[in-house]
């Protein structure tokens, strides 16, 4: 059974996920710690609970999703890994950053990239990958089928949707994925977004006013 933790980090509030199992193996999801306190949070949990990370995995590059990136490789040693399509947009961070005021680390850039379908394990569990774009031109959320939750990324949120104004975005596109690839999630699968409360497939299907 996996068990999971969520961090708000950043001014951006971001979600930031460790997923973890009884084999104390872990994954860090979309690690957005910002300062100093922020990186002491996380750190502080892994060591409390004993955990190994394993995985660093970004649901998609934008800054407020990766500031963590490099505070990740140098202490566990782990490069991210996300869709190639990806790329792009974590090798614009550095030319923005400042003009929003963000100090940024540069992320190290991935080893290994990860398809549009199929499972990454850790420990003795397995996340399904599922391509979303939309958001972003090469989004994945990642699946834990046995437990029935979704990391949803920048996709879909609590009678919500991800913004399509920025580079590579798309709105249709988005409104396709969800539809297509999230809304045959069973309707009680939880989703943890990137942004704000968890919410179900069953709960944005009736009530998201972007999808009726």
């Amino acid at each position: 059974m996996i068990s999971l933790q969520k961090f708000t980090f950043n001014p951006y509030q971001e979600n930031t996920y460790v997923l973890f199992d009884e084999s104390k193996e872990c994954v860090i999801i979309d690690p957005g710690m910002y300062d100093g306190s922020e990186q002491n949070q996380l750190a502080s949990f892994i060591k409390e609970n004993g955990l190994k990370p394993v995985l660093l995995l970004n649901t998609h590059c934008h800054i407020d999703h990766v500031l963590g990136n490099k505070f990740v490789f140098d202490n566990w040693g782990l490069k991210p890994q996300f869709h190639q399509g990806e790329l792009y947009i974590l090798q614009a961070v550095p030319g923005y950053a400042p003009q929003m005021g963000m100090r940024y680390e540069l992320s190290p850039e991935p080893e290994t990239f990860l398809p549009e379908s199929g499972t990454l394990s850790f420990g003795n569990s397995q996340l399904e990958l599922i391509f979303a774009p939309g958001h972003s031109p090469a989004h994945l959320c990642f699946y834990a089928k046995e437990d029935n939750f979704l990391i949803g990324g920048d996709v879909l949120f609590y009678q919500s949707i991800g913004r399509t104004d920025l580079p590579g975005g798309n709105h249709q596109q988005l409104i396709n994925s969800i539809k297509q690839q999230l809304f045959v999630l069973p309707n009680d699968c939880e989703v943890f977004p990137g942004h704000g409360p968890s919410t179900t497939i069953g709960f944005e299907k009736l009530n998201n006013p972007f999808l009726r």
